[in-house]
């Protein structure tokens, strides 16, 4: 079972009682809940969720890491095969389109286009901005240009990068790759609760988060003098709970900071699985049992 959608919206609590119902264990599939350093704000499970059913790829990595989509591919299918090997059953779950993306439709073993061709890449969209990029990326790769939304300028990069270095577009080249997660191993579904209501949950989360701890797990980060590119380092709130901390803005500033920063990045979650996952169910959330109950009988055995 593949459980996504937007932060705050449900999922820990859905997949925690899916597990327990199938006697299943939980895959992470956040690509901010795998870094250590980041337990509080990323609401990673808590020690009592974690007791509830077994957890993989949590706090795993290093915020001085770059944890790319595919070695998270590889630690899943390594995970997944590990469970599978006990007789299990997994439940995948996360916000992270781009891992479930890799884990049901394979990620591409696409050759480096060469540094002249991401040159020239880079010289459309000086020279005529992101249009011009977009444009060149249709002519050379439209299947692959339709799932790009709005000014995404890296992966209009890529796309015309890897069709000017290889002679060939990315669409063709990821559409010659195997899915590591068959189609008959996996259901799927997206969770979509109504906007208010995940709207009030992030406001909670906030406001709970810089009373439990929040501005010292920023602190510890920062205080780490890691690089500011690092993605750990751009996770939601570390910037600005920084700022609280060395009195550059007060507590109520910060708090709506994060909370209009969280709504921000839930919205942009959302448009993704709704424009990527368009055959994934949609469900509000809103009655767990009654989602487990029509859900139980196709748990994923393992892989």
């Amino acid at each position: 079972m593949l459980i996504a959608g937007p932060t705050a919206s449900g999922k820990t609590a859905l997949a925690l009682t899916l597990a327990e119902r199938l006697g299943a264990e939980i895959v992470n599939a956040d690509s901010m809940q795998v870094y250590a350093d980041l337990e509080i704000l990323s609401a990673r499970p808590t020690p009592d969720d974690t007791a509830r059913a077994a957890h993989h790829l949590f706090g795993h990595v290093d915020a001085g890491e770059v944890y790319s989509v595919g070695r998270w591919l590889r630690d899943a299918c390594a995970a997944l095969d590990e469970i599978a090997s006990r007789g299990a059953r997994a439940v995948v779950v996360g916000g992270t389109g781009l891992y479930f993306k890799a884990l049901t439709e394979g990620l591409a073993d696409v050759p480096q286009p060469g540094p002249e061709a991401e040159a020239a890449a880079l010289g459309i969209l000086r020279e005529g901005g992101v249009e011009a990029l977009r444009a060149e990326a249709q002519t050379r790769d439209p299947d692959a240009t339709a799932k790009v939304l709005g000014a995404d300028k890296q992966r209009l990069l890529r796309i015309v990068a890897v069709a000017l270095g290889t002679g060939a577009p990315l669409s063709a080249l990821r559409r010659d790759t195997a899915p590591p997660l068959p189609r008959a191993a996996w259901r799927g579904i997206a969770l979509e609760p109504d906007r208010d209501v995940l709207y009030a949950r992030i406001d909670a989360r906030a406001a709970w988060m810089l009373d439990h701890g929040a501005i010292a797990e920023a602190r510890a980060l920062i205080g780490r003098g890691l690089s500011p590119e690092l993605p750990a380092m751009k996770a939601l709130g570390v910037s600005t709970l920084g700022d609280l901390d060395a009195g550059r803005i007060n507590r109520d500033d910060a708090l709506e900071r994060l909370a209009r920063d969280t709504r921000r990045y839930a919205k942009r979650q959302s448009t993704w699985f709704r424009n990527q996952q368009v055959e994934w169910p949609r469900v509000a959330a809103a009655d767990v049992d009654a989602i487990v109950a029509a859900l139980a009988p196709e748990g994923v055995p393992g892989r």
